[in-house]
């Protein structure tokens, strides 16, 4: 079944996150303990930081993320690899 959102639906549910908070779930794990995040009602993207806290995920961001990522796959995959 497909689910179509109008206009009034997204409005809704963004009022719902300005009223009640939003509701992250992890979109994209990064590392052991970096994650970006996606709120399910207003689809709002976040990102943890340097120092724990979630920020808005911003293309640059986006793209650190996206290196850091690369450069974690890489260094796990050759340790097993020895191991």
């Amino acid at each position: 079944m497909k689910k179509v959102l109008s206009d009034c639906g997204s409005r809704f549910n963004a009022a719902c996150c300005s009223i009640f908070g939003h509701h992250y779930s992890v979109s994209k794990k990064i590392t052991s303990h970096i994650k970006e995040y996606k709120c399910i009602h207003c689809q709002k993207e976040v990102t943890t930081d340097a120092n724990g806290n979630l920020s808005r995920l911003t293309p640059e961001l986006q793209d650190i993320n996206n290196t850091l990522q690369n450069l974690y796959q890489k260094r796990h995959r050759s340790s097993q690899q020895v191991a």
